[in-house]
Formats: C-alpha cells, sequence, structure tokens
C-alpha cells in the first residue's frame, strides 16, 4: 500500500460547531471529514455529538463491506448525515461539511462536499479545487449528493480549511480562498500537522490577531512521495 498521513489543527478554544474525525473503516480505507454546524458551541453540542456517532457507526457498517462499491456508500453516507443533524436539531440547522474515503490501495479520494469550502489538492500540476457537490446537510430532508473521486499522485497534498479561516478580515477584506491556496502552493510541506499549522498561522498573519468569533480549524491528507509497505499513519 502506498504510505499516507493525515492530521488536523484547530486554534483557540471551540466557540462554533466545527468537528473532525477519520477512522479506519477497512484495511485500505480510512473515512474522514470536518464538518460546520451552525451556531455557538454551547448550543449544537448535541447535533454535533449526533452526527458524530452518524459518521463513525454508518460510516464503518457502509464502508466495511467487502462488496463495496466507494460512491454509493458515500451517498448513502451523506443521506444519513443529513437526516440526522435534521433529527438532532429538530429543524433546519445548516450543516456544510467535506467527507472523504481515501483508499490507500489507489491513492484516490472519494468524497461529498455539503456546501463546504473547496477542498485544495496540490500536485505537480499545480492546485485543484474540489468544490461542493451538493446543498449543505441540514437544509432539506430529501437533498442529495454526488460522489466524485480525486487522485492523488504520489507527493500529493490535500488540504481542507473551515469558515472561519477564510472569513478571518484585516482592514475590511477577507482572508479568503485565494491566499489559502497561495499558502498552500508556498508551503515546504513535511508532515500533515505542519501543514494545517502553517496553513492557520497565514491567517492569522493575516488578521494580525487569533480568531475569536468563529472555530478555524484545518485537515490535510498527505500521500508519500514514495510508495511504501506502510499504512496510513495518524
Amino acid at each position: 500500500m502506498n504510505a499516507a498521513s493525515m492530521a488536523a489543527v484547530y486554534h483557540g478554544e471551540r466557540v462554533g460547531g466545527d468537528f473532525y474525525d477519520f477512522i479506519r473503516v477497512a484495511p485500505h480505507l480510512v473515512l474522514f471529514g470536518l464538518l460546520d454546524v451552525a451556531g455557538k458551541h454551547q448550543e449544537n453540542q448535541n447535533i454535533v455529538s449526533a452526527a458524530q456517532k452518524t459518521f463513525r457507526s454508518v460510516g464503518l457498517q457502509l464502508f466495511s463491506r467487502e462488496d463495496i462499491n466507494e460512491a454509493n456508500a458515500m451517498i448513502e453516507l451523506s443521506l444519513q448525515l443529513n437526516r440526522t443533524i435534521m433529527s438532532a436539531a429538530a429543524g433546519v440547522r445548516s450543516c456544510p461539511a467535506f467527507v472523504g474515503c481515501y483508499n490507500e490501495s489507489l491513492g484516490t479520494v472519494c468524497y461529498s462536499n455539503a456546501g463546504h469550502t473547496p477542498a485544495l489538492l496540490r500536485d505537480s500540476t499545480g492546485i485543484t479545487a474540489l468544490p461542493a457537490t451538493g446543498l449543505p446537510f441540514g437544509l432539506f430532508s430529501h437533498v442529495t449528493h454526488d460522489a466524485p473521486t480525486a487522485a492523488l499522485e504520489p507527493g500529493a497534498a490535500l488540504l481542507l480549511v473551515s469558515r472561519g479561516v477564510m472569513e478571518g478580515r484585516a482592514n475590511g477584506e477577507e482572508f479568503g480562498l485565494a491566499r489559502v491556496e497561495a499558502a498552500l502552493m508556498q508551503a515546504a510541506i513535511t508532515s500533515a500537522e505542519q501543514l494545517c499549522g502553517d496553513i492557520l498561522d497565514a491567517a492569522e498573519q493575516f488578521t494580525k490577531e487569533p480568531h475569536a468569533e468563529n472555530d478555524v480549524t484545518a485537515l490535510a491528507l498527505l500521500r508519500a512521495a514514495v510508495a511504501k509497505a506502510a499504512g496510513l499513519s495518524q
């Protein structure tokens, strides 16, 4: 299998509804996600908890099957997460989310981007954005999501940042996606954790102060430049 590493980093105390998770669901598959439940941390803890429970239990059930079709499993997981969030919220509660499944054997990520900020894939060709494939979770009971697949060549990096990173402001201007892309392109990547930290540091240097009004979270997946007989490390 191709070696890879994954990490998530956040700065400051939790004030909003960001949460991330990753779990091995099969010998060659790792499920990961970054979700942002609307509202303050104190008022949405039960929603976050319910969504995380579904992510882990349903994700393991769907992706551990021997006859798995990754796209179909991702679409079903998205439906279940959407229903869980609406049920826990007892109504509408917007939850942009990016959920992906990394296939170590193939070096691919099958994903659902539910109205989240685009994931950014850096490889030898530059940076490719993986935009929304559907609406945020928690808005409509029968919403559907596509589940495309992206290939990570050896040495590629996949980066996710929360809305709080994008919305950091200085002199009335947001940090924005273009600056996240520039920071990713300029990064000398040594590890997934280091990459996340560098991106959050760049956002704070732009705003000149730590974020206080929203969660700031980054998640990165790196595929090793050289194939090794090793699994995914966390």
